[in-house]
């Protein structure tokens, strides 16, 4: 089992959407890219939303950023033997500071989770211990991006995203 630690987020202190998963698998981490593996559907789905084409990683954060998107992880480290989820050792787990990143970031007002990991290690985890907005914001779960999450085609994954392109709150 190795002990792994996640990224930096991608950001801009004007975000209003923040997304988060759980942690960079071993091709992400390889690459030290968020959702590089090539079959994870996390950048074809926010390309379809945001209408960008990515040609590059930096093009697509970039874009992300313009459109007032942040992304980012819950656990900053963790043990974990492969790639998926399941294989996080949770006595491992070490959160990112949400309360800071909040503080930078005033103008969030919606979280969502890129699958079910992220979700709940958030809320029994990272909630309790955040305070005033921080700790009101709007969260959605979506479907997990990651090609282990087989339950829905990409077209299915798309659909339940576009939740992110609303403007009323989820």
């Amino acid at each position: 089992m190795s002990s792994i630690q996640g990224f930096p987020p991608i950001s801009r202190p004007d975000a209003r959407l923040l997304i988060l998963g759980s942690m960079p698998g071993r091709e992400s981490l390889a690459q030290r890219r968020y959702y590089a593996h090539p079959r994870n559907g996390f950048w074809p789905i926010l390309s379809d939303l945001f209408k960008f084409c990515k040609t590059d990683y930096q093009q697509g954060a970039d874009h992300l950023m313009q459109n007032g998107v942040a992304v980012w992880d819950v656990l900053k480290a963790c043990f974990r033997t492969g790639s998926l989820d399941s294989d996080i050792d949770d006595r491992s787990i070490v959160t990112n500071d949400f309360q800071q990143f909040f503080a930078l970031h005033p103008g969030i007002t919606r979280v969502f989770f890129n699958g079910a990991k992220a979700e709940s290690v958030y809320l029994k985890r990272v909630l309790p211990h955040l305070e005033g907005a921080a700790a009101d914001l709007k969260l959605h779960r979506l479907p997990s991006s990651s090609p282990a999450y087989a339950g829905m085609s990409l077209e299915q994954k798309q659909e339940a995203w576009k939740v992110i392109l609303n403007t009323k709150e989820p």
